[in-house]
C-alpha cells in the first residue's frame, strides 16, 4: 500500500464558529442569505448525490464525460508530479485523472471533512502503488498552506463550485490560488456555461422535488446545530434565473408571516409572508468572461474542453509570469 498521511489545519471548532458567524450575519442582512456550504451535513450530502443522478441535472454527467474523454490529454498537457484537488469529497471524478496521470507522484485532496478525506485517501493509496497521498483538512476559501510535493503541480477545482462565489469573492479566491502556485504549475477548472433558461431552471428545481429537500436541509442543520425552530414546511423552494448577472439563485420563500428563534445566537428572526432567504447562487460562465477573470488573477489560458453538447467546460490555465 502507498503512503497515506493526513494533516489538519482547521481548529476543531472552526466549523461551529463559522456557522454561527454566517447565520448571524446572513439572517440579519437585507435581503436574508446563507452560504451554500451549510447544506452539506450527512443528509445534505446524500441528497446532493441523488440530485446528480436526476435527468434534469446535467453538470455532473457533463463534467464526467469530459474527464472520461480528455483525461489522457489533461495528463499530457499538465505533466504534473502532484495533483492537488480542492473540495475533493469522495474523489470520485478525480479517479479518472489519477488513472491517466501515470507519472504522478503525489495526490493532495483538500476538504473540510476529515472522514471523507480519510475514506477516499486510503482507497486511492491502496489502488495506486507508489503514489503518496497527503490529505489536507482545510477550508479552501481560506489561505492554503500546501505540503511540499514534487512539481509541477496541477491544482484541480472541479464541479462548477467557482460559480457559488460572488464576483468579488471569485476574484479574491482566484488570486489566492495564484499565490500558492509557481511558474510551471497549472490550474484545472470546472465551470458551468450559460445556456437556455428552461434547462437551467429545471436543473435547480427538479420534478421529483429532491432539490427542494436539499435546499430546505439548511433549515434542518440550523435547527440541530443552533437549536433554531424553523418549520421547513413553512418555506417553499424557488429557483430564479438572473439574466443580467447570469446566475441561478436558490431561495427559500416564507409561506406565511413567522418569527424564528435561534437560542444559540440569542437571536429572533422575523419573516414576512413571501419573503425570500437566498441559499445559493450558481453563476454560469461565457469563455470570454472567464478568460478576463482568470487573467486578472494572473492566469493565462492553455486548453479548453467541453462535453459534446457544449453545456459544461473544463479549462486548463498556466501561471502567468510575474
Amino acid at each position: 500500500m502507498s503512503p497515506f498521511a493526513l494533516t489538519r489545519t482547521l481548529p476543531v471548532d472552526t466549523t461551529g464558529e463559522a456557522l454561527r458567524a454566517d447565520v448571524r450575519a446572513g439572517l440579519t442582512a437585507k435581503p436574508k442569505e446563507l452560504p451554500p456550504k451549510w447544506f452539506y451535513d450527512a443528509r445534505g450530502s446524500r441528497l446532493f448525490d441523488e440530485i446528480t443522478t436526476l435527468p434534469e441535472y446535467y453538470p455532473t454527467r457533463a463534467e464526467r464525460e469530459i474527464l472520461l474523454d480528455r483525461a489522457e490529454e489533461i495528463a499530457t498537457a499538465s505533466g504534473a508530479g502532484t495533483l492537488i484537488e480542492l473540495g475533493s469529497g469522495s474523489s470520485d471524478k478525480t479517479r479518472h485523472l489519477l488513472d491517466a496521470m501515470r507519472d504522478l507522484r503525489a495526490y493532495v485532496p483538500v476538504d473540510v471533512s476529515e472522514s471523507a478525506l480519510r475514506e477516499a485517501g486510503e482507497a486511492i493509496a491502496a489502488r495506486h502503488e507508489g503514489l503518496d497521498v497527503h490529505a489536507l483538512v482545510a477550508d479552501f476559501t481560506a489561505p492554503l498552506v500546501l505540503p511540499g510535493t514534487p512539481g509541477p503541480r496541477l491544482l484541480a477545482f472541479l464541479g462548477g463550485t467557482l460559480g457559488n462565489l460572488l464576483p468579488v469573492e471569485r476574484a479574491a479566491f482566484l488570486a489566492s490560488l495564484r499565490a500558492v502556485l509557481a511558474p510551471g504549475d497549472l490550474l484545472l477548472l470546472g465551470t458551468d456555461l450559460v445556456k437556455d433558461e428552461e434547462t437551467l431552471l429545471a436543473a435547480y428545481d427538479d420534478a421529483a422535488g429532491v432539490t427542494s429537500e436539499f435546499d430546505k436541509n439548511v433549515l434542518h442543520v440550523l435547527n440541530r446545530e443552533l437549536g433554531a425552530d424553523f418549520d421547513p414546511d413553512s418555506f417553499r423552494h424557488v429557483a430564479v434565473w438572473d439574466a443580467e448577472r447570469e446566475w441561478i439563485e436558490m431561495r427559500l420563500r416564507a409561506l406565511r408571516e413567522m418569527t424564528v428563534k435561534i437560542p444559540a445566537l440569542d437571536l429572533t428572526v422575523p419573516f414576512a409572508a413571501g419573503e425570500d432567504l437566498r441559499t445559493e447562487i450558481s453563476a454560469k460562465f461565457r469563455p470570454e468572461g472567464l478568460r478576463a477573470e482568470l487573467a486578472a488573477a494572473g492566469f493565462a489560458p492553455a486548453e479548453w474542453w467541453t462535453d459534446r453538447a457544449g453545456r459544461f467546460a473544463l479549462s486548463l490555465w498556466d501561471v502567468s509570469a510575474d
